[in-house]
């Protein structure tokens, strides 16, 4: 596959995700490098969607580390169970912050974040690593997100 995604933006937000999807799995297909994949991963989710901000942070001890991102700059460490994606990780569950400000203890790393959906990529039962969304928009997640971002880091599970 060329390094192009092809999008049809008047079509739902489902039917995107089920255009893009596939779109990402043949991107990354072959690719032994788990940078390159979670690099390709963040830069095609926020220009199909014009997220604030998409990135990954990796489990590395007690600690979720920084990865591949697309925005502004971020936190570069968050602790289990601080924050939206340290509780996503403490929990292994998908996180949906409709806002963000709402949230007990969220980790402000900008202040133009609205709303958030963190979704964890489980490998043999425990957290590698966490995918957060974040948008400038309140309530601009939903279940559509959430089912597509769930299939998508399965998808990513196999890269660790």
């Amino acid at each position: 596959m060329a390094e192009e995604l092809h999008l049809d933006t008047t079509l739902s937000k489902a039917e995107q995700y089920r255009q893009l999807l596939p779109q990402i799995e043949a991107l990354t297909a072959g690719e032994p490098d788990l940078t390159a994949n979670l690099a390709n991963t963040a830069a095609a989710l926020r220009q199909a969607f014009g997220f604030f901000w998409v990135g990954f942070y990796l489990v590395k001890g007690d600690e979720l580390v920084l990865g591949p991102f697309q925005g502004p700059i971020a936190c570069t460490r968050i602790r289990r169970g601080k924050g939206v994606c340290g509780s996503s990780w403490a929990e292994a569950r998908t996180l949906l912050v409709p806002d963000v400000e709402q949230f007990p203890g969220h980790i402000a790393c900008s202040s133009d974040s609205k709303s958030e959906i963190v979704v964890p990529v489980l490998k043999n039962g425990e957290v590698v690593a966490v995918l957060d969304v974040d948008s400038d928009q309140l309530n601009d997640f939903d279940h559509d997100d959430q089912m597509a971002l769930e299939k998508l880091m399965q998808l990513a599970a196999r890269w660790f």
